[in-house]
């Protein structure tokens, strides 16, 4: 389904759960935004059912360097300059081949 790449699984928390709205919306933006970056093919949003103020991103970038990119970014600064989530877990793999 998907080529080899840079795949990474990150779990995210947010800090305050009054601000799980505004965390949602920041990251849909984020999303958005990444997606345009050269590089990244995969950067999705999901939003645990179970605990509302996690949230889930699977992302698929070309390579590390296109990875180690997409946090120099403006948009990735902007976000994270909101201070609105941390990671709490964090997973570098790759598909398996045949």
């Amino acid at each position: 389904m998907f080529e080899k790449g840079y795949f990474v699984t990150a779990e995210l928390k947010v800090k305050d759960k009054a601000m799980i709205a505004d965390a949602k919306s920041a990251l849909k933006i984020l999303c958005e935004k990444t997606l345009k970056e050269p590089g990244c093919s995969l950067f999705t949003l999901h939003h645990c059912s179970e605990n509302e103020d996690r949230f889930i991103l699977w992302e698929r970038f070309e390579d590390e360097a296109a990875f180690k990119q997409h946090f120099v970014e403006p948009h990735t600064k902007a976000y994270l300059e909101l201070d609105l989530t941390e990671v709490v877990q964090f997973f570098q793999s790759d598909v398996v081949g045949g």
